[in-house]
């Protein structure tokens, strides 16, 4: 083993203390290690029994997964990954297991602290600092050190405020007498992680190739850097949403970003007006063609006109309720009648439009309004406010954690969601987002209120047809032709 995994793992794997946490960087192997631990423990004689506790679905299966491997590395006997139910007194939860031949088993547990009632064995605790009961599960997962049981701790952190920071400190303080391992994303380079990776993946090591291959990670990061890969905890109360969640639920979809010089709203009307149906045709039309045209689809927008982006987002609802994006548009430094314009050649073509929610706040109420003159009562103009965020904010966070909303796997747009924050008890923006804060979020609003307009009761409308304008029509703004379904 010591020939797979890196300094920093075995040290974490070998340290025999009861009670272990670990406060990383992301994307340096350490679930993974725990996983060949884990497969170690089980398969023994003189084992144990391992408890996996992820905080959703897919970490429990990847773990399953890694600890599968590890078992068929060793060449140990054990049974085909295996799905059960746990009942948990008020409901039924899915589990999954590796049996092992010593009689011993690897199981992922579900984060609720009574699953561990009656439990003996290793307890992991994985991204800690996302359960949303973790004093009450640390607890419960200690109970089982009094028969020989072992305990480990494991997150990236979320805020100086969140319970998992609060056991870091406890621990340097000499409150609690756990281990205490740190590993920041250089110090993990530096011990061979890109190395290893090259390995693994048949690459030439180079110094050169490691650099940039650092520069593009922090880069991807952005301003989470500091949290997310040099374990220093924000100074905010944390975001809601983990990155690895998201990344979870991210699709490579495509993002069309318009931008503008400054002097180009200097341009004639005309100019401009041409500009832009240019452009619509050559960048919205072919992705407008891939829609399925059976289904509904949503809208939701955030304006923008100076500093901030505009951004766009339609949403597909899919049969089984599902809600994807399938493009959006991001719009920097566009003036008002060209984003009417772009608003309008979408909308117009979305097939089965529903709802469409606009930010009307400020300078947004211009276009919201314009928008509800053609289109109707799809068309919502929302103030947002603490009361809006309160009601919307968390069926979007909901939507995100069970699966049933994709996002676009794009790195500024999943910083956009990594800026929501609890603030007084209300989801909303915090911290701008974007490399240098240049963003403030925007994507993140106008997402919900996409989905918000998607759990709307809006009746669906007659189909918006654009075809040969009437005679009082213009190239740029034509009157829609309406038709029953």
């Amino acid at each position: 083993m010591a020939g797979v995994l890196l300094p920093y793992q075995m040290q974490w794997i070998n340290d025999p203390t009861p009670v272990r946490v670990y406060e990383k960087s992301r994307r340096i192997g350490i679930s993974w290690s725990t996983a060949a631990e884990a497969a170690l423990v089980a398969a023994a004689a003189s084992g144990m029994d391992v408890w996996y506790i992820g905080y959703n679905k897919d970490m429990a299966e990847e773990f399953i997964r890694d600890s599968a491997d590890w078992i068929g590395h060793y060449q140990l006997v054990a049974e085909a990954v295996s799905e059960e139910i746990l009942n948990d007194g008020d409901k039924d939860i899915l589990t999954f297991v590796i049996r092992c031949a010593s009689g011993y088993r690897i199981t992922a547990l579900s984060s609720r602290p009574s699953n561990l009632r009656g439990k003996q064995g290793y307890v992991i605790i994985d991204e800690a600092a996302f359960h949303d009961q973790l004093d009450e599960l640390i607890k419960a997962a200690i109970a089982l050190l009094m028969w020989g049981g072992k305990v480990a701790i494991i997150s990236t952190h979320d805020g100086v405020d969140n319970p998992f920071n609060q056991l870091c400190q406890d621990i340097r303080g000499g409150r609690k007498p756990y281990a205490l391992h740190r590993t920041t994303f250089d110090e993990a380079v530096a011990q061979g992680l890109y190395r290893r990776i090259c390995q693994v993946r048949g690459m030439e090591w180079t110094a050169a190739g490691e650099a940039a291959w650092t520069a593009g990670i922090y880069e991807q990061y952005g301003a989470d850097a500091d949290e997310e890969l040099r374990v220093i905890p924000s100074n905010s109360g944390g975001a809601v949403l983990s990155r690895s969640l998201l990344e979870l639920r991210a699709d490579p979809v495509p993002i069309l970003r318009l931008a503008q010089p400054d002097g180009w709203a200097e341009y004639p009307a005309e100019l401009r007006s041409a500009d832009i149906a240019d452009w619509c045709e050559r960048e919205l039309r072919p992705l407008l063609a891939t829609l399925d045209g059976t289904r509904e689809h949503v809208f939701g927008m955030d304006f923008a006109r100076h500093g901030d982006l505009s951004v766009l987002v339609p949403l597909q609802i899919a049969a089984d309720t599902r809600r994807h994006v399938p493009f959006a548009v991001e719009l920097r430094n566009i003036p008002h009648a060209q984003q009417r314009q772009i608003v309008y050649y979408l909308l117009d073509r979305l097939p089965r439009l529903t709802a469409a929610w606009f930010d009307a706040s400020g300078n947004g109420e211009y276009l919201a309004e314009a928008a509800h003159d053609r289109y109707g009562n799809r068309v919502a103009q929302i103030k947002l406010s603490n009361a809006w965020y309160s009601e919307h904010m968390p069926p979007l966070v909901a939507a995100l954690e069970d699966d049933a909303l994709r996002i676009p796997k794009d790195a500024d747009i999943i910083d956009d969601l990594r800026a929501l924050e609890r603030i007084d008890g209300v989801i909303k923006l915090g911290r701008r987002s974007g490399k240098a804060g240049e963003r403030h979020g925007d994507a993140a609003i106008a997402l919900c209120l996409a989905y918000a307009a998607s759990r709307s009761d809006t009746v669906l409308p007659v189909e918006v047809v654009v075809e040969d304008l009437p005679p009082q029509a213009t190239a740029d703004y034509p009157v829609p032709v309406y038709r029953d379904y």
